[in-house]
């Protein structure tokens, strides 16, 4: 050993993610199979764009949050693992739905699947996804765990939709802002926890604590998201940076910096987003507008604020492995880089 530098000797701390998943690792094994379980049939191509997904990687973070919120709630069976695999079908079904509109090229780092089979056969795997979901979903006869996933799907649809009809529109407030994506993302995490509390049969006011802390959770991730969009590289994001402002998504790093732009930067602001394609040089004097005045900082403070909101949602339960886990996910929500 001697002339070795120990230091070399060091590995990366695991993120609070990566130690959740060892932790829970047999039971994200299970959801997995479930999943490809539920992917059978006779036309390949279902399979193949689902295991394509699958292979990508993905953070498993709504299943996780299942998982946990259902064990901390009393939960001792198994059907949370069906539930968890359900909740990834809707999540997989709308990242496909989601790159045919962003005509993504990328998912995760890889060749995004639209790109691979298509725009029309991702559309009708998404489909095929959300049905054979709420099929599954009614052979549990849960009516109540049907409602909540029945709601927020309808949520993720319509806040996809408000935030279509707001493409290149620089008059979108920051409420308007937050009221998408806690349609589009949140409701998903939302649905996650409150499922995992009606698994272990929780009482309704707990119940409501775990779906709103989804909620914040959610929102806390989305801007995240959109702060990554204008700050990470691209090979640790997995995706193209500067995509939302290329697809005229106005966030709130941008909105946020509106009311404070002199002249010359709105001006280089709006010039840019209704650039078609807005150039590299464009996107990165854009960035430069939003650091100058705050917009990058303001937005982690948001995102810290959902989580402190997140976390006091279960503050008053007692100390548990799993909420503790919950309330290391919600650090990490806020530590990612992809």
């Amino acid at each position: 050993m001697s002339g070795l530098n120990v230091s070399t000797l060091r590995t990366e701390e695991p993120s609070p993610l990566e130690e959740i998943s060892q932790w829970i690792g047999d039971d994200l094994e299970k959801v997995d199979l479930e999943f490809r379980r539920h992917l059978r049939s006779s036309v390949p191509i279902i399979s193949a764009i689902g295991e394509h997904l699958l292979l990508s990687g993905g953070k498993r973070l709504r299943p996780i949050l299942l998982l946990l919120a259902a064990r901390a709630c009393g939960y001792r069976g198994d059907q949370h693992i069906s539930m968890a695999s359900l909740i990834e079908f809707i999540h997989t079904a709308t990242l496909l739905h989601d790159d045919v509109v962003d005509r993504a090229e990328l998912r995760r780092g890889m060749e995004s699947a639209n790109s691979k089979w298509g725009n029309e056969a991702c559309v009708l795997v998404g489909d095929f996804l959300f049905t054979k979901c709420f099929s599954l979903l009614v052979e549990t006869g849960n009516q109540k765990i049907l409602q909540v996933i029945a709601r927020a799907t309808t949520l993720m649809a319509e806040g996809e939709l408000e935030e279509l009809t707001k493409t290149d529109d620089l008059s979108l407030t920051e409420e308007g802002y937050f009221s998408i994506i806690a349609r589009k993302t949140a409701a998903l995490f939302s649905a996650a926890t409150q499922v995992g509390a009606i698994l272990g049969e929780a009482p309704e006011e707990t119940e409501r604590a775990f779906a709103h802390f989804g909620m914040d959770l959610g929102i806390a991730f989305q801007l995240m998201d959109d702060k990554l969009d204008y700050t990470s590289r691209e090979e640790e994001f997995g995706k193209k940076i500067g995509i939302d402002l290329q697809e005229g998504k106005i966030t709130l790093p941008l909105i946020s910096i509106l009311d404070r732009c002199d002249g010359e930067d709105l001006a280089l602001v709006r010039k840019a987003v209704e650039s078609d394609p807005i150039t590299k040089e464009s996107f990165f004097r854009v960035v430069k507008i939003i650091e100058k005045h705050r917009g990058l900082t303001y937005t982690l403070e948001k995102a810290k604020e959902y989580v402190a909101r997140a976390k006091e949602h279960l503050r008053r339960f007692p100390n548990s492995k799993e909420r503790e886990g919950l309330f290391s996910l919600s650090d990490y929500v806020l530590e990612r880089r992809l």
